[in-house]
């Protein structure tokens, strides 16, 4: 078994999640708002939090993903997650995915933790690109992606099927060559 990063910013603490996370990260994730605007396996089924920290460290141990909960460095306590999944090895490009729970939204945490990710996938990784996807009507998932330097790079239309809905989608990207780690 591989041993996780941890990361710390100025607020957060990105670490691994551990099995005494579950109980709060089901709080979390339970929220409807939250399961709305997340794509399968982003967030834990209910009662499912503790197969889906086991999940995690089984995918990063394939080197499919590294998964971060956000710990609140000042209060220390779990706030949300974020990671960087990889569908094809050979592209050298990973997903990022994040989502916070409701009551910490409007604080800049997620774009704080979004760049913290940033500089590990291409600084500790190597990744040449980093990209993103976000329910168009999740605008603000798309304001976190502006502004840690991500490009639009276009809407697939009605491409997702969330809940009985089909769903259009807004693509953002960075190249390794693009990412200024002054926006740090």
């Amino acid at each position: 078994m591989a041993e996780r990063p941890t990361i710390e910013t100025e607020r957060l603490i990105l670490r691994p999640f551990t099995m005494d996370d579950a109980p709060e990260l089901q709080r979390l994730a339970g929220d409807r708002d939250i399961a709305s605007t997340t794509s399968e396996g982003e967030i834990p089924e209910p009662n499912m939090a503790k197969q889906w920290i086991k999940i995690r460290q089984d995918r990063f141990d394939r080197g499919e993903s590294v998964d971060f909960a956000i710990i609140h460095r000042e209060w220390g306590v779990l706030i949300g997650a974020i990671g960087l999944g990889m569908e094809n090895k050979q592209d050298e490009s990973m997903q990022l995915g994040y989502w916070l729970g409701k009551q910490y939204w409007n604080n800049g945490y997620c774009t704080e933790a979004s760049h913290a990710v940033l500089r590990y996938g291409f600084g500790v990784l190597g990744l040449h690109r980093i990209y993103a996807r976000h329910f168009t009507r999740n605008p603000a998932s798309g304001r976190v992606l502006q502004k840690i330097g991500m490009k639009h790079e276009g809407t697939l239309r009605e491409a997702f099927k969330k809940w009985g809905k089909f769903e259009d989608l807004e693509c953002y990207g960075i190249l390794k060559s693009e990412y200024t780690y002054s926006n740090d």
